[in-house]
């Protein structure tokens, strides 16, 4: 299948990382790169909520720019260039979906999961090679926290059932509050941790993913919050200018209209 427009944007990349190309791009590097790699792949997960194809399109465009761009930067260093990032890539998933490239087993979701572990584990060429070594340690908290249980989950360290995982986080409460009532700040803060990661944990027994389901949240009290305001400049005020108990009354109203 032809590739016009991804040979296009390689052969542009190389164009603005070259001498008579763009100074900004010019003077970047991999570690320079690093925060718009993270801006573009919110970007996409933006697109994703919103169900914007144009809008997903375009990020996803964004997001491949990064990467020609590591990889021609790779390629001035006679380290790799993009042939070798599709190689690779390519190799893995072939190595990793044997059920589709060799044996043609039939297998579910779960069990494609787990066997995509076991081949990453039977493959590494560490001595010291971890299941979570993986987990990129930059992820968010939640999302961490999810990968890291959902992992050594499918090697049998894991809860049977939803219901002792919900033990589990009433345990993490009481010991919370009791932090709470010695006024431990150090313990209080570590049995916080204990209770979000016990939460994250009964999420994912429950088949919710808790990043996803904060940030919903958080979505639902902007747009909430947000209404609040435009309420109140519609009646000439500001926040400063409100008290808490007409803040309570157009949040109510918030909830009922949005």
């Amino acid at each position: 299948m032809p590739m016009k427009n991804l040979e296009k944007l390689i052969e542009i990349m190389a164009t603005l990382r070259g001498p008579d190309g763009c100074p900004w791009d010019k003077e970047q590097d991999h570690k320079s790169l690093k925060p718009y790699l993270i801006e573009e792949a919110h970007e996409v997960l933006t697109a994703i909520d919103d169900n914007d194809d144009d809008m997903l399109s375009e990020e996803l465009g964004d997001l491949l720019s990064q990467i020609i761009m590591h990889a021609q930067l790779g390629k001035e260093r006679d380290a790799f260039d993009i042939e070798d990032v599709a190689g690779k890539i390519a190799d893995k998933l072939t190595l990793r979906h044997p059920h589709v490239f060799g044996d043609k087993e039939k297998l579910s979701s779960e069990e494609v999961l787990e066997n995509w572990e076991r081949i990453k584990l039977k493959n590494s060429k560490s001595k010291k090679y971890s299941v979570l070594q993986g987990v990129p340690p930059s992820l968010p908290a939640l999302l961490k926290a999810f990968r890291i249980q959902e992992k050594v989950g499918r090697y049998g360290f894991d809860w049977s059932e939803a219901s002792e995982v919900t033990e589990k986080v009433k345990e993490e409460i009481a010991e919370f509050e009791a932090a709470v009532k010695e006024s431990d700040n150090d313990k209080i803060e570590n049995e916080f941790g204990d209770l979000l990661f016990s939460l994250v944990n009964l999420g994912r027994h429950l088949g919710l993913q808790a990043e996803e389901s904060l940030n919903g949240t958080i979505r639902k009290f902007t747009n909430r919050f947000q209404y609040i305001e435009d309420k109140l400049r519609e009646n000439g005020k500001t926040l400063a200018e409100t008290d808490l108990e007409e803040m309570d009354a157009l949040w109510d109203e918030a909830k009922t209209k949005l």
